[in-house]
């Protein structure tokens, strides 16, 4: 390696040894970044400087040939199979959100069970033979995501399972590329840190794919690269303030936390409120919205595959139209569409609410461009 190629990325700031003292040779500080292409993609980095969310939001708007990214929110783990674990299991939960986007010849397989099951296998099998995947373990994911949630059960290694849910994914973006960005909370322990580090070295070269730590600086750890993102380029014609919300995306849902960082930075946008409660009236049971604009009585839902499932897609409908007895509009958006195309899926968002405010005379309608 070059020094022009890596040399640059490894400057940091001393660590204060356990005495206090900054221990080791001197190193360069981070290195100022203005363009994420820059960052590296194939390795752990540590990214400063931006949250993980608007850096998500920033891959999904900008050229092609970029990667894009997917979210995974840190939480303390005991040791590393526990932290690799939990990892994947959040890749699977995006790849049984993107199904059948990534096994061509399943998207008219409805039925989780009997003839459905062995179909799905079928075609899975075929698909491993022409795509170098593990014939057992896409058949068993095909299964799973067929079913419309994750089981839970881990009949793989996670060398089997972490290639393979990167590649399905991959294919169901129709990106060649992948970043994971983990999001570093604050306070983590010593020990968790660690954990944290030789669990993203593992999957970084397991994956393969750039994992790029964000939000808090590790302060125990300093083997990886380390860049300062001083400003990222805001999308044309879009507001620079960020807009403020109630609430917060689920902390599982890459799709909600994608479709907020992008919602943030448009001025529209204000008034939002995540994942709240809601009742229509004392005698019913409460119920939970996605997202939602009271003052402008809209919704927007964001539905997994599991909402194609005869029971939920029933149980959706009934609500909807509950929603709509009370004056709101329901708004329904996939996972994939969220995470393919955010920034058209803001723009319908952003257009209704516009229409609202027009409708009602309160207040201006913001720009939506895009």
């Amino acid at each position: 390696m070059t020094a022009a190629g890596t040399e640059r990325q490894t400057g940091r700031r001393p660590r204060p040894g356990p005495g206090g003292a900054g221990g080791g040779q001197f190193q360069r500080p981070p290195a100022q970044l203005h363009d994420l292409a820059e960052l590296p993609a194939d390795r752990v980095t540590e990214v400063l400087g931006a949250s993980a969310d608007d850096i998500a939001a920033a891959l999904a708007r900008v050229a092609p040939g970029l990667p894009l990214a997917l979210i995974h929110r840190v939480r303390p783990a005991p040791a590393l199979e526990a932290f690799v674990t939990d990892v994947l299991d959040d890749l699977e939960s995006v790849a049984v959100d993107l199904f059948p986007a990534w096994l061509p010849g399943a998207e008219r397989i409805t039925v989780s069970a009997g003839a459905g099951l062995a179909a799905v296998r079928a075609v899975a099998a075929d698909h491993a033979r022409r795509s170098a995947q593990s014939a057992p373990f896409l058949c068993d994911l095909a299964a799973t995501a067929l079913a419309g949630r994750a089981t839970g059960r881990r009949r793989f290694p996670p060398g089997v399972r972490a290639p393979g849910l990167v590649r399905v994914i991959a294919d169901a973006l129709r990106c060649p590329r992948l970043v994971l960005i983990v999001d570093i909370p604050a306070g983590l322990s010593a020990r968790g840190e660690l954990v944290v580090a030789a669990g993203c070295e593992w999957l970084a070269e397991r994956g393969p794919f750039g994992v790029w730590l964000t939000d808090v600086p590790l302060a125990t750890v300093d083997r990886f690269g380390t860049f300062t993102l001083t400003g990222l380029t805001p999308a044309a014609g879009t507001v620079t303030e960020r807009s403020t919300a109630v609430g917060a995306p689920h902390p599982r849902s890459t799709a909600e936390a994608v479709l907020e960082a992008s919602l943030a930075i448009h001025a529209w946008a204000v008034g939002r409120r995540w994942n709240q409660s809601y009742q229509s009236d004392k005698l019913r049971t409460p119920v939970r919205l996605d997202l939602f604009w009271p003052d402008e009585r809209c919704i927007v839902e964001i539905d997994g595959p599991e909402h194609c499932e005869p029971v939920k897609f029933n149980a959706d409908r009934r609500r909807d139209v509950q929603l709509q007895l009370d004056g709101y509009a329901v708004l329904r958006f996939t996972n994939a569409r969220v995470l393919h195309d955010v920034q058209a899926v803001v723009a319908q968002i952003g257009q209704f609410i516009n229409a609202r405010r027009c409708e009602s005379g309160k207040g201006k309608a913001w720009p939506t461009t895009t």
